[in-house]
Parts: C-alpha cells; sequence; structure tokens
C-alpha cells in the first residue's frame, strides 16, 4: 500500500488536531455501550473476589452477548491475571477485564487498505435493517475526506428505495453512482467497475441486495456478483465487507459465519451501538469467527462511523 490521499492514509492514527474529535466520539460510544457496562462493572462493587464474583460476572458477560466461548477465555484469562497480580480488591479486577477484553478483541483491529490497486473495488453486503447502504454512505463520506475518489454501484436493484437511498448519499458525499431501474445486480457491479477503472477512481463501493444467511436464492445471487465483478477486474473484490447491527447478538455471529462461507468476509462494520446494543459480540466474534472490524457506528450521521480499536471500545464498554 501506498499513501493516496491528500490528507491522510486510513491506516494513520489521528492527529493532536483531530484527537478532539475522536475522543467525542468516543463519549457517545461509552454513552452507547453504558447499559451493557453498568451491568458487568457492578459486579465489581462488593467487597470480596471470590467465587460469587466471578459466577455474577460469567452471567452479565453473557447477558451482553459474549458467548459461552468468549465468556469462558475471558473468566479463565482474568482469573490468571488476578492471580498473577496479586490483586486483593473486587475494584482493581475491573482493570485487569479490560486488559483482557483489549487483548481477546486485537485480532480484531486491521485498518482498511486503499491504494495498492485503482480502483480498490469494497463488495458491501448484510441483511436488511442492518444499516448496509447507510454504512456506504457513512464509508464513503469516510474515503472522500481523505482524498480518494470515489465511485459507487447501486446494485440492491431489488428495492427501490434502496437505490433511491444510495443516490441521495451519492449527492450528499458529491460522488459518482452508476445504477439501473430494476435490472440484474451483477451487471450494474459489471458496469461499475468497468466505468471506474476508466475513470480512474481509486474506489468503487458495491452496494448489494439486504438478504438473510437462509434465503439460498439470494446468496447464490451474492456469488454470482463476485463472479462478475471478477470479469471486469480480475483482482477483485480487493474487500468483501459484511455489515452486522450490534443490537442482535448472537444472531450477527451466525451472520458472519454465514457470508463468509459464501464470499470470503474481509471485514466487518458494526453499526447501531448508540443505546440498546450490548457489545459483547464483538468478543463472541473474536472468538470464534475473527473476522476483521474496519469501522463501528454509533449514529446516523455522515462522521459517526470510526475505525475500530480493540482498547478503545474496551475502556468504553467497562470504564
Amino acid at each position: 500500500m501506498f499513501n493516496l490521499f491528500k490528507k491522510k492514509s486510513p491506516t494513520t492514527a489521528p492527529t493532536a488536531a483531530e484527537a478532539p474529535a475522536r475522543q467525542g466520539w468516543l463519549g457517545k460510544l461509552r454513552a452507547g455501550l453504558r447499559k451493557t457496562g453498568s451491568s458487568i462493572t457492578t459486579v465489581f462493587t462488593g467487597t470480596r473476589i471470590d467465587d460469587a464474583l466471578y459466577e455474577q460476572l460469567e452471567e452479565a458477560l453473557l447477558m451482553a452477548d459474549a458467548g459461552v466461548n468468549a465468556t469462558q477465555f475471558l473468566l479463565d484469562d482474568l482469573k490468571r491475571r488476578v492471580k498473577e497480580a496479586k490483586v486483593t480488591e473486587p475494584a482493581a479486577v475491573k482493570a485487569l477485564l479490560i486488559d483482557a477484553l483489549a487483548e481477546l478483541l486485537a485480532p480484531l483491529e486491521k485498518p482498511l487498505s486503499i491504494g495498492a490497486q485503482q480502483p480498490t473495488v469494497i463488495m458491501v453486503a448484510g441483511v436488511n435493517g442492518a444499516g448496509k447502504t447507510t454504512s456506504i454512505g457513512k464509508l464513503t463520506h469516510h474515503l472522500s475526506s481523505e482524498g480518494a475518489s470515489v465511485l459507487l454501484a447501486a446494485a440492491d436493484t431489488f428495492r427501490a428505495a434502496a437505490r433511491e437511498q444510495l443516490m441521495v448519499w451519492a449527492e450528499r458525499n458529491t460522488v459518482e453512482i452508476v445504477h439501473q431501474m430494476g435490472g440484474d445486480p451483477a451487471s450494474v457491479c459489471f458496469d461499475a467497475v468497468s466505468a471506474g477503472k476508466a475513470r480512474g477512481k481509486d474506489v468503487v463501493l458495491v452496494d448489494t441486495a439486504g438478504r438473510l444467511p437462509t434465503q439460498l436464492h439470494l446468496m447464490e445471487e451474492l456469488r454470482k456478483i463476485k463472479r462478475v465483478v471478477q470479469k471486469a477486474e480480475a483482482t477483485a473484490p480487493h474487500e468483501v465487507l459484511l455489515v452486522i447491527d450490534g443490537n442482535t447478538g448472537q444472531n450477527a455471529l451466525a451472520q458472519v459465519r454465514a457470508f463468509d462461507e459464501a464470499l470470503g468476509l474481509t471485514g466487518l462494520i458494526v453499526t447501531k451501538l448508540d443505546g440498546t446494543a450490548k457489545g459483547g459480540v464483538l468478543a463472541a466474534i473474536a472468538r470464534d469467527k475473527p473476522v476483521p472490524v474496519y469501522f463501528i457506528g454509533v449514529g446516523e450521521q455522515l462522521d459517526e462511523l470510526e475505525t475500530f480499536k480493540a482498547r478503545e471500545f474496551a475502556q468504553a464498554l467497562l470504564d
């Protein structure tokens, strides 16, 4: 990868000038995860570190959608850390849990790399209601603000409103869009990738139709789109992203497994971490299906999509 952007590469850490904005966004994330975080941290308000504390913590983690495997892993790791640090106060155990969670989530922390190919073709999938098209709009804003030229492909031709919604995002971000009224989604993708190459675009973002993993004919349509994209550009798609709703708990993990089997996922965007989301599902993903989390979203505004940082997330959840 090379530094394509005029402002900064997506892999670059925030500058001092950007830090306040990042802190403001982290405040929103903490607020969104407060309900879950408080149910976990309440465990550490007692006076003793004993089996009862760990049992309460186990229940809290399971209720936070961390899943059985990740919960057991975190408990075992936490007990080891408590023993090694010779901690005697429950309040001090919370800091060790933050360390354990951050370490578990660390493999999910990976930047989205843009620039090694031109255009970089990003295919985005997700079930209806997950916030897929909105996330594409936010991702377009994120990439455009860093200097990348983006072309959108409205390949969700099954739902007219999806095409119109993406056209609105294209207008808001002042980017070009390839679309059709009805028609074959794969054909739209072929045209978009070909146009991206001809126009020298840095990124082609492909919005596919929302579907459930159990809708086998629609999942096969996704595979077809991927094959047709490869006909337009042999090395594409360079990224295959799945948008998952942070409120759906263990169902999100099932979606990751199903879409990965069908498409070979390269990254995730986790949305709606802004109120009722439990957040623990990221621990389950890290333990059971560690697909990188490129971005997390906390609201509907263009700037409410940020890169995922494992320690930031652990602190927002538990601190």
